[in-house]
C-alpha cells in the first residue's frame, strides 16, 4: 500500500509540474524591464516571453505583440522555446504511461503487474528527463539577464530583471523531479517468495532414508 500512495503522489506532483509548465511557456513574464537609473520611463513596463512581448502601462492598458519571425530570434531564445515544448511533450507521454502502470488502475488487468511496473518506471524516468530538459533554459535565461544587468557595458534601457515566470519555471522543475524520483521508487514489482530449496532437500532426503529403511527388511527376508 505504500507503494500505491507513493505512485500517486508521484502522478499528482508530475502533473502538477507539468501544468505549471505550461503556463510558464505561454506566459510573457520570463523578461522584466528593470528600473535603472533615470533613463527608463517608469509608467511603462516591458515583458518578454518565448512567444510574446507586452508593454504595460500604468493606466492598466497592456499591449502584447507575438515576435514577427523565430529565425531572427537570438540562439538561446530557439533553445528555449524546443527545450520547454519537448519537456512538456515527455510529460504528456509520461502522464499516459504512468496512468497506464499504475497499481490502482485496471488498463493492462491485474495479473499483469510486472509490466505495469515496467510501464510506471519508464514515466518516472521520463519525468526527470522532463524535469532536468526545463529546468535548463530557466537556469540559463536567468544567468544571461544577471550578467547583462552587472555588465556596464550593456545600456540601461536594455538591463532586465528576473520575471516571476522564472520562479514558477524553477518550482515546476522541482515538481517534475520529485514526482519522477516518487514515481520510480513506488513502481518496483511485488517480490514473490520462493519456497526454501534447504527445507525441501531435507523433505527428499528423509522420504529416500524412509524407502531405504523399509526395503532393507524385504532384502533380509529374501
Amino acid at each position: 500500500m505504500a507503494s500505491t500512495g507513493l505512485q500517486l503522489m508521484g502522478l499528482v506532483l508530475g502533473v502538477l509540474g507539468w501544468v505549471c509548465g505550461a503556463l510558464v511557456c505561454a506566459a510573457p513574464l520570463w523578461r522584466v524591464s528593470a528600473f535603472v537609473g533615470g533613463e527608463l520611463v517608469i509608467a511603462q513596463v516591458l515583458w518578454e516571453g518565448l512567444w510574446m512581448n507586452c508593454l504595460s502601462q500604468t493606466t492598466g492598458h497592456i499591449q502584447c505583440k507575438t515576435y514577427d519571425s523565430t529565425l531572427a530570434l537570438p540562439t538561446s531564445a530557439q533553445a528555449a522555446r524546443g527545450l520547454t515544448v519537448l519537456s512538456l511533450l515527455l510529460c504528456l507521454l509520461a502522464i499516459i504511461l504512468a496512468v497506464a502502470g499504475a497499481k490502482c488502475t485496471h488498463c493492462m488487468g491485474d495479473s499483469n503487474q510486472a509490466p505495469k511496473a515496467r510501464l510506471a518506471k519508464i514515466a518516472g524516468v521520463l519525468f526527470l528527463v522532463a524535469g532536468l530538459a526545463y529546468m535548463t533554459p530557466i537556469c540559463w535565461t536567468a544567468y544571461a539577464i544577471i550578467r547583462d544587468f552587472y555588465d556596464p557595458n550593456v545600456a540601461a534601457p536594455l538591463k532586465r530583471e528576473l520575471g516571476p515566470a522564472l520562479y514558477l519555471g524553477w518550482g515546476a522543475s522541482v515538481l517534475l523531479l520529485v514526482g519522477g524520483v516518487l514515481l520510480h521508487i513506488g513502481s518496483s514489482p511485488p517480490a514473490g517468495r520462493t519456497p526454501p530449496s534447504i527445507g525441501g532437500a531435507g523433505k527428499n532426503n528423509s522420504k529416500t532414508a524412509a524407502a531405504g529403511e523399509v526395503k532393507q527388511p524385504e532384502k533380509s527376508f529374501v
